[in-house]
């Protein structure tokens, strides 16, 4: 050995999401010296440095790999390391790979590169992999509200330190991770991009930036000036797929850590990631520490309308609030929760460690406790949401884990308070407004017509529900109380199964001309919007194909509005029909 040389148990070359997983789990095993080489002056997530006690040599560049009896040589421009193993950890971009769709040319729309002064952007990341996850945390970390549209994506495959990374972003709501969008279309509006999702559950967003993060590769053994002798040595490791025509020790994620320990640390006890564990393990103790990982809002109030309608609150640990109203956010539980029933979710040990997100629109308490109409809540969100039994044809996954809780237990509450169904296109006070939806969704209408009444609207609004029972009807008291103060607001309940009351729908309302009737005169698309949500038979969308439309065999609301020159609100088209299918 020469003087210039130090001695280590493990080397890693690059501080990319690997990297750093490989330095942390080997550092936790019980090697003492440890060392990661990156040649730039920062790390792909580096709160994790200090966290965790990494030693990162910062601007060492790499010269070459070779091997010295039992040992690797690892010599950079600075110094030399004599090691027991190394690891190459270093990524860039695939020179094959290309963006799934066509991009425009905009500066707002990059592919791997972030703007400068990300606080307070909007910032859209798209990918699945490591790269995407590294992307995401720079943005957050920059103080941009970040969006990861990373379908596809298997958080099992990611390197450890990203998978944690995007749980602790998602927990404390700097993050919304769409698990399964991915854009089709990039468009602009105005200086603007916009991605479009093919997707019903997912509208359309708005972003100020738009960056896809590509596929990496390694660099070649060439590159690296690797000898042949410390390929054959079987210590020296690659992050990633092998090289074409070049046999060498690899592997994705936290696997290779593991490979490399096993062939040069036999003395190690290997620590596995904990994703890994919770698959194998369903005891208080797991499920005590997947909570405190996963929820990140306190469920604040519960009012159960009857054993299946509830409305609740919910209060977040950071961030707050703030919504238009008819928008919504999404609600979590993990598998881990007991449900209500006793049907058993499919592939249950697979995902038991998973959280089930669910979307719902914010619902609004009316009236204050001292009978003032509510202004909007920014520390807290309102849910109305029906229990979804388990049948045959399908076991609801969130519902009936949502039915055991109470207040005072946590939950989780997603970041991104979005949609685009809002009252932006009421632009006057005398504009009339009406409202149908079904069931739960009213939850939306709830706060916009409360919006519309404490803003001083002039114009007649009608709100209309139909649902099976009396008891269905969560809010009737408040609409009921709405309707006492306030001579333009009619509220049009429909109960379908009351022995009592003739079985009428949404539609028979526009047929029999019992909406003309509330309006005080006719329905004139002119001068009047239309809002729907919930079941999607209720809305009637049409449906196309090759640019060719048609109705739904049954006749919805839609056509009834369009048969009277109502148009559908659409992308580039604006319209006075609105609409939020709720399945």
């Amino acid at each position: 050995m020469t003087a210039e040389q130090a001695d280590y148990d493990l080397i890693i070359i690059g501080g990319s999401a690997g990297g750093l997983s490989v330095a942390i789990s080997s550092i936790r095993s019980g090697l003492s010296r440890v060392r990661l080489i990156e040649p730039g002056n920062s790390v792909a997530f580096p709160e994790l440095v200090p966290e965790n006690l990494v030693d990162v040599a910062y601007g060492e560049q790499l010269e070459s790999i070779d091997a010295e009896g039992d040992h690797l040589v690892v010599t950079t421009d600075q110094r030399a390391y004599r090691t027991r193993g190394c690891l190459v950890s270093r990524r860039h971009r695939d020179p094959q790979w290309a963006a799934p769709i066509a991009l425009p040319t905009s500066p707002n729309v990059t592919v791997d590169s972030l703007p400068e002064g990300l606080n307070d952007l909007d910032i859209l990341v798209v990918g699945h992999t490591n790269h995407a996850a590294e992307l995401v945390a720079e943005a957050a970390a920059g103080g941009a509200g970040v969006v990861f549209a990373a379908g596809g994506m298997d958080p099992a495959r990611l390197a450890p330190a990203a998978d944690a990374v995007l749980r602790r972003l998602e927990r404390e709501r700097r993050i919304t991770v769409l698990y399964r969008a991915v854009p089709d279309g990039i468009g602009q509006d105005g200086e603007f991009p916009v991605a479009y999702f093919n997707d019903r559950r997912t509208p359309d967003l708005e972003f100020d930036h738009i960056v896809f993060a590509s596929e990496r590769c390694r660099p070649t053994v060439a590159e690296l000036n690797v000898s042949q002798a410390a390929i054959d040595s079987g210590k020296l490791w690659f992050d990633g797929a092998p090289e074409d025509g070049v046999d060498v020790p690899n592997g994705h994620s936290w696997e290779v850590g593991n490979k490399l320990a096993e062939a040069c640390f036999p003395e190690l006890e290997l620590v596995e990631p904990p994703s890994v564990v919770r698959r194998r393990v369903r005891h208080e103790s797991a499920i005590a520490e997947l909570r405190e990982e996963t929820y990140n809002a306190t469920i604040t109030a519960f009012e159960k309308r009857h054993s299946d309608l509830w409305v609740l609150r919910v209060r977040p640990d950071h961030g707050d609030t703030s919504h238009l109203p008819g928008q919504y956010a999404s609600l979590g539980l993990g598998f881990w929760e007991d449900r209500v029933d006793n049907y058993a979710d499919p592939g249950i040990d697979e995902k038991w460690h998973k959280l089930i997100r669910r979307s719902y629109s914010i619902s609004h308490s009316m009236f204050e406790p001292s009978g003032y109409l509510a202004p909007p809540d920014t520390e807290e969100l309102e849910f109305y949401i029906v229990l979804v039994p388990a049948d045959d044809g399908h076991v609801s996954a969130l519902t009936p884990r949502l039915a055991t809780k109470q207040v005072g237990d946590r939950i989780y509450l997603g970041p991104k308070v979005a949609g685009r169904y809002t009252l932006n296109s009421v632009e006057t006070p005398e504009t009339a407004v009406i409202f149908f939806a079904t069931g739960t969704g009213e939850a939306p209408h709830n706060s916009m017509v409360t919006e519309l009444l404490r803003k001083g609207h002039t114009g007649p609004i009608v709100s209309t529900v139909t649902v099976r029972n009396w008891k269905d009807l969560g809010y009737l008291d408040a609409h009921r109380k709405l309707e006492e103060r306030f001579a333009n607001y009619h509220y049009i309940p429909m109960p379908t199964r009351e022995a009592d009351v003739p079985k009428r729908y949404l539609q028979d309302l526009i047929r029999d001309g019992d909406i003309e009737l509330a309006l005080g005169g006719t329905m004139d698309p002119a001068s009047t919007h239309a809002f729907l949500c919930g079941n999607p038979a209720m809305i009637g969308l049409p449906e196309g194909e090759d640019g060719e439309e048609s109705w739904p065999e049954t006749t919805g609301v839609i056509e009834l509005l369009v048969e009277r020159g109502f148009t559908i609100n659409k992308r580039g088209q604006p319209g006075n029909i609105h609409f939020e299918e709720y399945w």
